[in-house]
C-alpha cells in the first residue's frame, strides 16, 4: 500500500489529549497554508480566527434590508422582525436586535459585512455544501484537499520531519472542539492522529518511538507514531501558553452558557500566553432552523435564531474587548461563515428552509469597516423556490484575506484557490482615510474601494434591462471602464443560466441581448463583475 493511501485511511485527524476550559484542542503542524499565514514568516504576527456557523444561517434575519421591508413583510409575515426593533447600521440596513454588540463593533469601525456570499450553482445539502466551503471547490467538482491544506504539498511535502523546531516551536493551526475541518486536509491526509494510550505519554517524555516491523506497513506505522509524538510536543507548548495567558475582559458570559464565547475565550488566552499560532477555528451549531426559528408566543425577536445570534454577538464583543485589553487587537481578525443561507419566504413552521446567498462578517480593528455589496432584492411575490442572488463568491473572501492580511502572492493564491477570484476591500489600508457617515444612504449602485485605495470609476455599472418584464428577449445595458467585464445570468436557485459577456470592453456604454426562449418564466438575476466591482439586478421573464 502506498504511503498516501495508507495515511488517508488510517490518520484522519490530529487530536491533542488536552483539555482547556472543557474543550478538546486539535493542533495542526507546519503547513504551506500556515507557512503563508505566518510568512511573510518572520515579518508578520497576524492571526486569523474562523467562526463556523453550522447549519446554514438565515441571512435575512441577521442582516435586514430595511429598504426591502414591505416585500419582506409579505414573504415572512410569521417571523418578520418589527422594523423599529432592527439595529441600524445604515438607513437601509440593520442587524437583528440580539446583535447589539456587533452593532457596536460596526459603529466603532471593527466590523465589515460582506453581502450576498455564495458560489455559482450552489448545493443545498449540508454535507456537500460544507465540503465545498472547506475545500473551495466548484459545485460540480469534488476535491480531496482543503483550501488551507493545499499549501502542504507545495511547501512542506516532507512534514512532519523537522517540526516543531527552535524557529517555530508552536502549531500553526488550532481547532477547538472535536469536529475535524476538511479545510486543513492535505494530499497525503491529515497531519496527525489521536494520542490516547499511556505508551504514547511515555514516548513524549523519552522522545522515543516504538519499533515497528521492517515492512512497508511498518514504515507507515513509524510515520504515524512520529506524528503522534509531534502532536504531544505541541500539546506541551499549548499547555505552557495556557498557563501563561490570561483573560482580561469582563464581558464573557458565565462558563457553559455560550459555547462559542467559551471557545473564543480560550483562543484569547492562548494568544495572550504568547502562542505563535496563526489560525484558530471555532464552531457554533444550531443554525438549521426549519422550525421554531422564532418563538411565536413571545414575538419574532425571540426564539432559536435570536438566541444563536445573541451568543455570536456577545462572544465576538467579549473576544474583541479581550484582545484590546491585552494589546493584541492589531494582530487578530476574525471571519464568520456558514454552508449556505435560507430561502426568502418562511415556512408554515415559523422557520426557513435551505437557501443560497447570505452575509459574512469580518471583524477586528484592522478590517475595512462598512458594508461590501448592496442589500438583496426581495420580490414582492416571492415563492418557496425563490432565493437571494449571489453578489460575491466566497473564494473572493478567502483570497482577499490571504492576500491582504497575510501577504500571500497572487501566484500562490491561484494555486490554492485553483482560479483567480476578484479581490475585495476587507482590510483597512495602512494610512487611514476619512470614514463615511455610517447612516449615509447607499449609492444607486455599488461602488467599492479598490485595494490600491482609488475609487472605481463612477460610470462603471449595470443599468436595468429593457423591456422588463420581457418575452422572450431583453437588452441589458452596461458601462465599462476599459477593463475585463463578465455578465452572467442566474435563476432564483443560484444556478448559472447563461454567460452573456466575458472579455475586455472599451470604455463607454455597451449592450448585450438575453434570449430566454428556451427558459421557463420567472425571475432571473443578471450579474456583472469587473475586477473589483460587482453588481446584480433582477429581471422577470413572462410567457
Amino acid at each position: 500500500m502506498k504511503r498516501r493511501e495508507f495515511i488517508k485511511r488510517t490518520v484522519p485527524v490530529s487530536i491533542l489529549p488536552l483539555f482547556i476550559g472543557g474543550f478538546t484542542l486539535r493542533a495542526y503542524g507546519r503547513s504551506p497554508i500556515l507557512e503563508a499565514l505566518v510568512a511573510s514568516g518572520t515579518e508578520t504576527d497576524h492571526m486569523l480566527v474562523l467562526i463556523q456557523l453550522n447549519g446554514g444561517n438565515d441571512g435575512l434575519n441577521t442582516v435586514i434590508p430595511l429598504d426591502q421591508y414591505s416585500a419582506l413583510s409579505i414573504a415572512r409575515s410569521n417571523i418578520l422582525l418589527p422594523e423599529n426593533n432592527v439595529l441600524k447600521l445604515t438607513n437601509a440596513t440593520g442587524l437583528h436586535p440580539s446583535m447589539a454588540g456587533m452593532q457596536s463593533l460596526y459603529t466603532t469601525g471593527k466590523l465589515c459585512v460582506v453581502q450576498g456570499v455564495s458560489y455559482p450553482n450552489p448545493n443545498l445539502s449540508h454535507f456537500r455544501a460544507t465540503d465545498i466551503w472547506l475545500t473551495a471547490s466548484d459545485s460540480n467538482v469534488t476535491l480531496t484537499t482543503g483550501w488551507l491544506g493545499r499549501y502542504l504539498d507545495q511547501e512542506y511535502p516532507g512534514f512532519p520531519n523537522g517540526y516543531p523546531n527552535a524557529i517555530m516551536p508552536d502549531p500553526l493551526a488550532i481547532q477547538i472542539g472535536s469536529v475535524v475541518s476538511n479545510a486543513l486536509q492535505g494530499p497525503n491526509g491529515a497531519l496527525g492522529m489521536a494520542i490516547t494510550s499511556p505508551t504514547s505519554f511515555y514516548q513524549l517524555i523519552t522522545g522515543g518511538v516504538d519499533a515497528a516491523p521492517n515492512t512497508p506497513a511498518g514504515h507507515e506505522l513509524t510515520f504515524i507514531r512520529q506524528v503522534a509524538q509531534q502532536t504531544q510536543q505541541y500539546a506541551t507548548v499549548i499547555q505552557a501558553a495556557a498557563s501563561k495567558g490570561k483573560n482580561y475582559s469582563t464581558l464573557y458570559p458565565s462558563p457553559n452558557t455560550n459555547s462559542v464565547a467559551d471557545q473564543l475565550k480560550i483562543v484569547a488566552q492562548l494568544i495572550g500566553g504568547g502562542l505563535k499560532t496563526r489560525l484558530y477555528i471555532v464552531n457554533l451549531g444550531g443554525f438549521d432552523t426549519h422550525s421554531s426559528q422564532v418563538d411565536t408566543t413571545q414575538g419574532p425577536a425571540t426564539g432559536q435564531h435570536a438566541n444563536l445570534l445573541g451568543k455570536l454577538s456577545v462572544a465576538m464583543t467579549a473576544f474583541q474587548d479581550d484582545l484590546q485589553l491585552m494589546g493584541a487587537q492589531d494582530r487578530v481578525i476574525g471571519m464568520t461563515f456558514s454552508e449556505f443561507g435560507r430561502r426568502i419566504i418562511s415556512n408554515a413552521s415559523a422557520g426557513t428552509d435551505h437557501g443560497t446567498a447570505a452575509p459574512m462578517f469580518i471583524f477586528g480593528r484592522k478590517v475595512a469597516p462598512g458594508i461590501v455589496g448592496s442589500n438583496p432584492v426581495i420580490p414582492q411575490n416571492a415563492t418557496v423556490n425563490d432565493n437571494l442572488a449571489m453578489q460575491y463568491d466566497f473564494r473572493s473572501v478567502y483570497g482577499s484575506l490571504l492576500k491582504e492580511w497575510f501577504g500571500v502572492s497572487q501566484d500562490v493564491l491561484d494555486a490554492v484557490l485553483l482560479k483567480n477570484f476578484q479581490s475585495l476591500p476587507l482590510i483597512a489600508p495602512p494610512v487611514p482615510g476619512p470614514k463615511p457617515d455610517p447612516l449615509d444612504p447607499p449609492p444607486n449602485y455599488e461602488m467599492i474601494k479598490a485595494p490600491s485605495g482609488g475609487d472605481i470609476p463612477t460610470e462603471l455599472g449595470l443599468q436595468q434591462n429593457y423591456p422588463n418584464p420581457f418575452n422572450p428577449t431583453t437588452t441589458i445595458p452596461f458601462t465599462s471602464n476599459g477593463g475585463f467585464v463578465q455578465i452572467k445570468v442566474y435563476d432564483t436557485l443560484g444556478r448559472e443560466v447563461r454567460t452573456l459577456a466575458e472579455g475586455t470592453f472599451s470604455p463607454g456604454e455597451h449592450r448585450v441581448v438575453f434570449d430566454a426562449s428556451e427558459l421557463p418564466p420567472g425571475m432571473y438575476y443578471y450579474r456583472m463583475q469587473s475586477t473589483n466591482f460587482q453588481q446584480a439586478k433582477p429581471m422577470v421573464l413572462v410567457k
